[in-house]
């Protein structure tokens, strides 16, 4: 996905300035794809240039989709997608753990736990606040539920996996008492 593709999303559902969207990206659609201040500025601008956004009017701070916006989005919306692989650089790291230091990545992980705890609890929230009756959304509003529940599902998984690489370290005898 290119930023381009969360971008016309993000402006589909609703007209924004620049600023308005990275304050969009850091509190929901951040949480799956990420992007700078300057980035966001950036791609505007080619977007622009290539017809898929214009300047509103209201002062020419703000963007919305154009016909040639909607149908690139609706075009790569239906594109295939290949399933994405886990690429994990803490993955790589518990693996390789017997040959660094274990302590160290052990803290860190419980760092991050900590984080994805959080980040979960954050979820939890916003799906109760803003889906209180989830059976009875539809279309955008359904959408936007159940991405937010795909991020719950994959905070669960976090918590539960480092929980239990954690654990297991904690109960397991070091390498240097075998």
């Amino acid at each position: 996905m290119a930023l381009e593709h969360a971008l016309l999303v993000s402006l589909s559902e609703r007209a924004a300035s620049g600023a308005e969207l990275t304050r969009r990206f850091d509190a929901s659609i951040g949480f799956f794809w990420s992007a700078t201040h300057q980035q966001i500025y950036r791609v505007l601008g080619r977007m622009e240039k290539d017809g898929w956004v214009q300047r509103v009017d209201d002062g020419g701070k703000s963007y919305a989709v154009t016909d040639t916006g909607r149908a690139e989005l609706a075009r790569w919306i239906g594109e295939p997608t290949d399933p994405e692989a886990m690429r994990s650089s803490v993955s790589v790291k518990m693996r390789g753990a017997s040959y660094g230091d274990r302590a160290a990545l052990l803290d860190d992980l419980r760092r991050q736990l900590d984080e994805h705890v959080k980040r979960h609890s954050l979820y939890e929230f916003l799906a109760a606040r803003d889906f209180p009756d989830p059976a009875a959304l539809s279309a955008t509003e359904l959408d936007v539920y159940l991405v937010l529940r795909g991020g719950l599902l994959m905070e669960e998984f976090w918590v539960r996996w480092l929980t239990e690489y954690l654990d297991a370290h904690t109960t397991a005898p070091s390498e240097e008492s075998r």
